[in-house]
């Protein structure tokens, strides 16, 4: 192959030293033939294009290497095989080659059959306050020492590029609507239109082109942040390819290497702490002027008006047991007794559950991620206690219960006693009809004074709670008295004497 610097020495020596050729074959020791296609063609370098590829190894496994090929591309794109299983599997069955021929004749099949064929895309450009993109990812991180899954909601503003990330254990529907409530309270305000994917917490159905059935919460959610949803065409992630592209810059800048926190709050101050410091670092991709901090400080002014927190929740209708327990999401929940026998109505949110029962609460917790776990409110079962006092010996919920100090030093008194199981079930129902505050005065004004009876407690207690005497009414002038009344008991006497003559 002769090389640009000999073709670049002909061209010289022919064009401006005008030198024949015999002559440059003579000093550069070329042949006359390799002088004259250098002159008269004109290139100045020569390129080798082999016209059949051969496959000294790889030739006889070439068919059933095709027909594998031709079965992996019909399959979904998920279920394809990777090209290092299907080298392992030729390997297997006796190829001697390398994986490296198996992978270069993989491209150049998927080039010839129309299979590996760049997509073009036209650049979208979004008005300040116009557009946000919404999607989940899945992360690991180790939360208070355990490994744990946990799912992450991504917005960006398409105008400003302003990311927000925030974690939730699931990406149940009633996540979707909190994490909307953070995102819009962290931006100061929404978007006219949210982009989406057809996510099964929004779309119910897919119809003709771009029109879909949203369900009915989200659609709520919809109007009440003032946002237009638009679903993208299916397997068509650059539709949002801004929020695409966060989740691999957020898996990258927040969770490589592998985060360890203590809980979800902390999980999510860090990342959205990591999102300001992101924004403030990369200058905007079409004005490279400013940082993307800088641009969304531009378009937060014209964000839509940021709307009251959305009341979203899931709800369904549970059963309660006779221990006053309710069965969600394989862990159980307390409710009050007087819930006993009929069923509640279980609201879902996305870090707490609300029962209630003919419109009244019976029952506010914590919600729990785990399984197998079960959740006590003690007071729940205080009015249990006026039938069953000696429930406070053994009994589960109040079990490490965590009272007021003066109302544990009664408890640890009492305990000793014969009948402290019923005076403190008399004390504890006190605190659930007033309030634990009272009774937790009135124990501490009890222990001042020596006492530690039920008795002396509750009567403090109703001291404190039942309202003070009338004050006196001064008559009026005209209602007076001008004359007092004479006291005469001998009048009594005479009575007396009379009716015993009688």
């Amino acid at each position: 192959m002769i090389c640009v610097e000999t073709i670049r020495k002909v061209r010289r020596l022919h064009l401006i030293e005008k030198k024949s050729i015999k002559e440059i074959c003579r000093s550069l020791n070329l042949s006359r033939a390799t002088v004259r296609k250098i002159i008269r063609s004109g290139v100045t370098e020569f390129k080798y294009e082999r016209k059949s590829q051969p496959y000294p190894v790889l030739g006889p496994w070439r068919a059933r290497l095709d027909e594998t090929l031709e079965e992996n591309e019909a399959l979904p794109k998920k279920h394809r095989k990777r090209m290092t299983k299907i080298w392992k599997e030729l390997s297997d069955d006796g190829f001697g080659g390398g994986y490296d021929s198996v992978r270069r004749y993989t491209k150049n099949w998927r080039i010839a059959h129309g299979r590996q064929q760049a997509q073009a895309f036209i650049p979208l450009i979004f008005d300040p306050g116009e557009a946000y993109q919404f999607d989940w990812s899945v992360e690991t991180v180790l939360m208070d020492g355990a490994l744990t899954t946990v799912k992450v909601a991504h917005f960006k503003l398409c105008h400003s590029r302003m990311p927000f990330s925030i974690a939730y254990p699931r990406e149940t529907q009633e996540m979707v609507f909190d994490a909307h409530d953070e995102a819009f309270k962290f931006f100061g305000g929404g978007c006219i239109n949210g982009i989406y994917d057809n996510m099964t917490t929004a779309v119910d159905a897919i119809l003709s082109g771009k029109e879909r059935k949203f369900n009915k919460a989200f659609s709520r959610m919809c109007s009440h942040h003032l946002v237009n949803p638009i679903a993208c065409t299916r397997a068509a992630g650059w539709e949002k390819g801004q929020v695409e592209n966060l989740v691999k810059e957020s898996r990258a800048y927040s969770f490589t290497p592998r985060l360890e926190v203590a809980d979800f709050d902390e999980l999510n101050a860090r990342l959205q702490k990591d999102a300001i410091k992101r924004a403030k670092e990369l200058r905007h991709p079409e004005n490279l002027e400013v940082t993307v901090w800088e641009e969304f400080q531009q378009e937060k002014p014209l964000l839509t008006h940021l709307q009251k927190p959305f009341v979203g929740f899931r709800e369904k209708t549970v059963a309660v047991s006779r221990t006053c327990l309710i069965n969600f999401e394989r862990n159980k929940y307390s409710v009050e007794a007087r819930a006993v026998g009929r069923q509640v109505q279980l609201q879902v949110y996305a870090t707490r559950i609300v029962l209630r029962q003919d419109g009244e609460i019976v029952g506010e917790h914590e919600r729990c991620f785990g399984r197998g776990k079960t959740i006590f409110n003690p007071w729940h079962y205080v009015p249990v206690l006026k039938r069953k006092p000696g429930a406070l010996r053994n009994g589960a919920p109040f079990r490490d219960w965590d009272l007021p100090p003066a109302m544990t030093q009664i408890w640890t008194h009492l305990r000793g006693t014969s009948d402290g199981d019923r005076q403190l079930a008399d004390i504890l129902f006190a605190a659930y009809q007033h309030d634990i505050d009272v009774v937790e005065a009135a124990c501490e004004e009890a222990l001042k004074s020596g006492l530690r009876k039920a008795d002396a407690i509750l009567n403090i207690v109703s001291r404190r709670t039942n309202p003070p005497p009338p004050k006196a009414i001064e008559p009026p002038a005209h209602l007076q008295l001008k004359m007092a009344p004479i006291a005469d008991c001998a009048r009594y006497d005479r009575l007396g004497g009379s009716h015993a003559t009688a």
